[in-house]
């Protein structure tokens, strides 16, 4: 392996003859596709584009969040118009119509088998893999609680579920995601918290990705990553895996701020434009980011 390890940040755009004709075993072609296009790179910590997760009604997000929420115990996916205009009311939501479900009882680990996921994976490529998994936070915001009162203690429940799912995966890198605290930073105490107690199951390392939201291509979270530094502070992972390269670089020297335990894996591709960056270009990102963060 390199000194600096290059990965990927976990999904990937889904094949079209994939979304045309999903069965079993083109899914297992699209996730060999996905693999090798990334050892052919030279890629050091492969994933396998979360295709393991692929839902044909929501091709674009690769399930980020409904193939998490509905396999879970406390959960109902069925919705009354009522409950649509409560969640739409919201603060915090508008890029979601509706919630993922409605929290009608304990959160349990239902039917969810993220093991099963992984398994299906592991022996498909030889390179270090990369397992992600959707922050109990970011899955909090996106429900209706009609149990708790509470959404802290909701989080919990969720982190708790994920922390027994991921006791039992064995991937080189487990990378939690977080897509919503940019947008609210005073949250950062508590949704550090709930992804502290899933990242102290996992076995390998621990990783955590934020980004400013990608749906659609579109930026969905404001904020900046000054207001998000008491959170990283917070957090008990290995390394982060941030988005700059749409951003830009002014950032970087927040993150000389950072305690030196964490690690700081630095988004150099732009994955919200069709342009083809050089390699030149991404090197002299990588540069510049070892010059500002190391002077």
């Amino acid at each position: 392996m390199s000194t600096i390890q290059t990965t990927v940040v976990g999904s990937y755009p889904i094949p079209a003859w994939l979304a045309a004709y999903p069965t079993a075993v083109h899914l297992r072609d699209a996730m060999l596709v996905v693999l090798k296009t990334q050892e052919l790179a030279g890629i050091d910590v492969v994933a396998d584009g979360e295709l393991s997760r692929f839902d044909v009604n929501h091709p674009e997000t690769n399930g980020m969040i409904d193939y998490f929420i509905r396999p879970l115990a406390g959960i109902r996916t069925t919705l009354t118009r009522a409950e649509l205009d409560e969640f739409r009311a919201q603060p915090g939501m508008g890029f979601r119509s509706q919630p993922a479900g409605v929290v009608c009882g304990p959160i349990g680990e239902g039917t969810l088998n993220l093991p099963a996921a992984f398994a299906a994976v592991k022996d498909l490529t030889t390179r270090p893999l990369k397992f992600t998994v959707t922050s109990p936070y970011m899955l909090a915001k996106t429900l209706l609680d009609r149990h708790y009162g509470d959404r802290r203690a909701l989080a919990m429940d969720l982190a708790e579920a994920l922390r027994r799912q991921v006791q039992a995966i064995d991937a080189a890198v487990v990378q939690i995601d977080e897509a919503n605290i940019p947008g609210t930073p005073a949250d950062g105490p508590w949704a550090a918290l709930a992804i502290n107690h899933v990242l102290g199951g996992v076995r390998g390392e621990k990783a955590v990705h934020l980004c400013f939201g990608n749906y659609g291509g579109q930026t969905i979270q404001k904020g900046a990553y000054r207001q998000l530094l008491p959170f990283f502070n917070a957090l008990e992972c290995d390394h982060l895996v941030l988005e700059f390269a749409r951003r830009g670089y002014d950032e970087l020297e927040v993150f000389r701020e950072l305690k030196p335990s964490i690690a700081v894996g630095l988004g150099v591709v732009d994955i919200k434009d069709n342009e083809v960056e050089w390699r030149d270009e991404i090197a002299g990102r990588i540069e510049h980011a070892v010059y500002v963060h190391c002077p």
